[in-house]
């Protein structure tokens, strides 16, 4: 699977789990998206997909690492429908 590829279905599932903030972008918890069995179906190394995507500026979270457990709470943002 191919970098976009995997960016514009984590956008899918972003959408599918998350919810509008006070700015009306769309979030998602780390862990909710994480805990996920379809995200877990769907991809071989989530992280490494969100650190792709940010890279991207498609999605922000405010940490470098994103860890299960530790980073459950951190709130992913979708920048771009």
């Amino acid at each position: 699977m191919n970098v976009s590829h995997e960016i514009s279905l984590l956008v899918e599932e972003i959408q599918r789990l998350g919810s509008k903030n006070g700015d009306g972008q769309t979030s998602v918890k780390f862990g909710v998206l994480f805990n996920d069995d379809r995200c877990a179906n769907i991809f071989e190394a989530l992280v490494g997909t969100l650190k792709a995507a940010k890279k991207r500026k498609v999605i922000d979270f405010q940490s470098e690492l994103l860890l299960q457990g530790v980073h459950d709470n951190v709130e992913i943002v979708l920048l771009q429908d």
